[in-house]
């Protein structure tokens, strides 16, 4: 068990990254979904135990790991977002040379974690050879190697094409069942598949945090579907979040979230998870702007 208590990382500059965040995770895929700028990065860098929080502790099996990291490193796997490899290296030396610092010194260990990225082919090509969604398989591979109790992956989907997005998807899905693995992401089909929770953040601070099930049920009753002009599609943009939107030649086909039917025409439709993101983080804008105006 993770536990998260009253989180706050406030930089020298005065900005506060995260806000007295409390969360307890076990077991499982959890998403940490938001977008860009929300204190994502942040929060997982304080788990990781790369910074610590200003305020606040994080404990995993009763274990201070603010205070003792070690404790935490010693049983987590780790993609940075900003993860790069040794381009001198081949694929083997490099995996061979990460798991070497974690202790590990079975050569067959490596050649299966590159076979579970789809790198066992070029095993023995050097990495600056490899594309970028090869290096970014290379990083899963390292975080991977040490089969660790906590996985946290950040972005880890960046520069991959459709086919690596989904090995990846089934590779998180299948260690998930006995370990706590965190995906950060903005992107909602990163996680749709496979995560039992969902957190969602913005601004710093936890919005949600709930199964994919609960999280779905919050929308109900706030999409709708339908076609409308291109002029009116202009309008409703500007008013409303708007979830989906397709052009075809009878007119521009949308999902738009709204509390009333917010066009002639529009009817109800069952909430996607976008949706459902989409609202909870309209549904915190709203609450936001009625404070500032009290």
């Amino acid at each position: 068990m993770l536990q998260l208590d009253h989180i706050t990382k406030r930089f020298s500059s005065g900005v506060v990254a995260v806000h007295d965040l409390t969360l307890s995770l076990g077991t499982g895929v959890v998403g940490l979904l938001g977008p860009n700028g929300a204190g994502k990065t942040t929060l997982i860098q304080m788990i990781a135990t790369v910074t610590k929080p200003t305020e606040g502790t994080l404990r995993l099996d009763d274990t201070d790991i603010v205070k003792n990291p070690e404790f935490m490193r010693e049983r987590l796997g780790f993609l940075p977002q900003d993860f790069d490899v040794y381009d001198n290296l081949t694929a083997f030396e490099f995996l061979h040379y990460m798991a070497a610092l974690k202790g590990i010194r079975s050569k067959s260990r490596v050649m299966e974690m590159l076979e579970a990225v789809n790198l066992h082919t070029v095993a023995h090509r050097i990495a600056a050879s490899f594309s970028g969604g090869m290096k970014q398989r290379l990083g899963i591979a390292q975080a991977l190697i040490s089969k660790p109790d906590v996985l946290i992956v950040d972005e880890p989907t960046a520069g991959l094409d459709p086919e690596e997005r989904i090995r990846l998807r089934n590779i998180l899905s299948d260690i998930g069942s006995g370990t706590l693995v965190i995906l950060s992401t903005h992107i909602v089909s990163d996680i749709e598949a496979i995560a039992t929770h969902i957190a969602i953040m913005a601004h710093g601070s936890l919005l949600s945090y709930s199964t994919p099930e609960e999280l779905l049920r919050t929308a109900e009753g706030s999409v709708w579907n339908g076609v409308v002009s291109s002029e009116e599609f202009e309008v409703l943009r500007s008013r409303m979040k708007i979830s989906n939107a397709v052009r075809k030649p009878d007119g521009v086909h949308v999902s738009a979230l709204a509390a009333a039917q917010p066009f002639d025409g529009g009817v109800l439709a069952e909430p996607t998870l976008e949706d459902a993101f989409l609202y909870t983080l309209g549904r915190s804008e709203h609450t936001s702007a009625q404070g500032g105006r009290a």
